[in-house]
């Protein structure tokens, strides 16, 4: 049985968040990602267009998700799907940290405003 190891993971830094895959090609999946996002205390993330869909489970603190231009904030519990093609920014402009458990399909990847094309590591 396949079972990941938070303690054997290296975590990544991006735009002042932390992302810990745990479910990746890597660790032995064929299909799905999953990863956990920590985004620090007074973070306005970077809006992006994810190429394939994305969800997001809130399971501490508060986040302010934005899909499309559409803004909502999520509590501990709060699920959220943002359909591929769409732009999203996550924010957290509480005083303590916000952290999510994301699953994307394999082979994910997202574009910045300026073009660049971001294959992250957490989903290989």
């Amino acid at each position: 049985m396949p079972v990941i190891r938070t303690a054997d993971i290296e975590s990544h830094q991006m735009h002042g968040s932390t992302f810990t895959p745990l479910v990746r090609p890597a660790t032995g999946s064929a299909e799905l990602c999953v990863w956990r996002l920590e985004i620090a205390p007074g973070i306005q993330g970077v809006a992006h267009r994810i190429h394939r869909e994305e969800a997001f489970v809130l399971l501490e603190g508060s986040l302010t998700l934005t899909i499309q231009g559409e803004s909502t904030t999520l509590t501990p519990g709060d699920a959220a799907v943002a359909p591929a093609g769409s732009t999203i920014r996550l924010d957290n402009p509480a005083a303590a940290p916000a952290v999510v458990m994301v699953t994307a399909a394999v082979g994910f990847t997202g574009e910045l405003p300026d073009g660049t094309i971001v294959n992250p590591p957490w989903v290989n």
